[in-house]
């Protein structure tokens, strides 16, 4: 994240903040989560004295205009339960949540009913097409329930089916779709009110390998040209990895570690988070400003002379200075946005960012 912009989107303010969210499941929570604060007991005494399941522990996080935050962890980590929070599908037993600035908890059932219906899409794995209804109907269903005209709430919805280029299936029924043109009508029902903020919960997860990376590159395309908020859900850290700006990584209910793709990877909070990133591909990950030394230290060592040496800029990756590396014997010079050279990479500092935590 650089002078404002992450993945080239603004980020100045943020669309989405959960603070102190707890979620603690169980008749006696109010209890548990007492015991929780004064005592500092755990998950497993929490259900041994309580009979409570803690589902969200403290969970802080801003997600920013436009910016795609992934979620992620394995089966039971909270992550589903924790986006249910945002739009208040779920009940928090402590903290707060803010859309827009705006405290979701306080809005009554009233207000929480236009906030799901004209703010916040959602988007299941399941995403429960009605079998009797076209296409176009199943599209247009969230529209029809705000009491929109007939010929309205269907020109909206060709257009949202447009968008994830199914035009000409307008009439036929669920039946009639493979699972991953299932998944784009759920994406263009999501859209059809055209939310500020999009909710998806392992949209792609049940999906074939082939079928789910074309919906990843239409999701990131759709993303970037109508610029929404995302929050996505993921138990595939490639997944996260390939379409997030940042990633929250969750275990038993605790958000371990919150960063950028590279800062995961290249930088761990703990064994956990470094055992998931372990077999992950730096070669798109690892940018020239995260492993370039000291111009300076490099001359006050007696380096050779950098006056005929390669440049890049600061965000190139390690399999592009890998090709710069082959035609040249000496090292890289690093330049900022500016042109200003900023510093240096030898070919030992290339090799330990290929190697990560083994240099």
């Amino acid at each position: 994240m650089q002078n404002g912009f992450m993945g080239g989107k603004t980020i100045d303010n943020p669309v989405i903040e959960l603070r102190n969210v707890w979620k603690v499941f169980g008749d006696r929570a109010s209890e548990a989560l007492a015991a929780i604060r004064s005592e500092g007991i755990g998950k497993a005494e929490v259900f041994e004295r309580f009979d409570c399941v803690v589902g969200v522990a403290d969970a802080n996080f801003e997600v920013r205009q436009g910016e795609i935050f992934c979620v992620m962890g394995l089966s039971g980590s909270g992550k589903s339960t924790l986006v249910r929070h945002i739009n208040r599908l779920l009940e928090p037993t402590a903290g707060e949540i803010l859309i827009n600035g705006t405290d979701v908890m306080a809005k009554g059932e009233e207000e929480l009913r236009l906030l799901r219906a004209n703010q916040i899409g959602m988007v299941f794995q399941n995403i429960a097409l009605l079998p009797h209804r076209t296409v176009r109907d199943n599209v247009a269903l969230p529209l029809e329930v705000q009491g929109m005209s007939k010929m309205e709430r269907w020109d909206v919805a060709e257009r949202s089916l447009a968008i994830v280029e199914l035009t000409g299936w307008e009439d036929k029924f669920a039946h009639e779709l493979s699972g991953g043109m299932q998944q784009r009508v759920g994406l263009a029902r999501a859209l059809a009110a055209d939310p500020d903020i999009l909710l998806m919960d392992e949209p792609f997860s049940a999906l074939d390998p082939l079928i789910r990376r074309q919906l990843q590159d239409q999701f990131m395309d759709l993303s970037a040209r109508l610029k929404k908020t995302t929050v996505f859900i993921t138990h595939d850290l490639d997944e996260a990895i390939r379409i997030g700006d940042r990633i929250a990584i969750m275990k038993d209910g605790v958000i371990v570690q919150i960063g950028t793709p590279e800062t995961i990877v290249t930088q761990p909070a703990d064994d956990y988070v470094a055992d998931f990133v372990a077999g992950i591909s730096r070669l798109k990950l690892v940018f020239a400003h995260s492993i370039m030394g000291s111009i300076d230290a490099y001359k006050s060592k007696g380096g050779n002379s950098l006056d005929t040496a390669p440049r890049v800029t600061e965000d190139t990756d390690l399999d592009n200075l890998i090709d710069v590396a082959v035609e040249t014997d000496g090292p890289i010079i690093v330049t900022d946005s500016g042109n200003v050279d900023i510093g240096i990479i030898t070919k030992a500092d290339l090799l330990h960012g290929i190697q990560g935590g083994k240099g």
